[in-house]
């Protein structure tokens, strides 16, 4: 059998900036994959916050 190499493909988590800053209850998470060898900065993206019931930005987080 061939070993299994961890990859460059990662999970991530990504909340939403507006919804953070408001101070309301809840928060809006998306989890994704990145490939860390293309893109090792963290990934910032337009995602839909059903809270807020619009499109934020999302940012990556740790």
């Amino acid at each position: 059998m061939a070993k299994k190499s961890k990859g460059n493909r990662m999970q991530i988590i990504m909340e939403c900036t507006e919804h953070k800053a408001s101070g309301q209850a809840g928060t809006s998470r998306y989890v994704t994959q990145k490939n860390r060898k293309n893109t090792p900065e963290r990934l910032e993206l337009k995602k839909y916050n059903p809270i807020l019931k619009k499109m934020t930005i999302h940012r990556e987080i740790k």
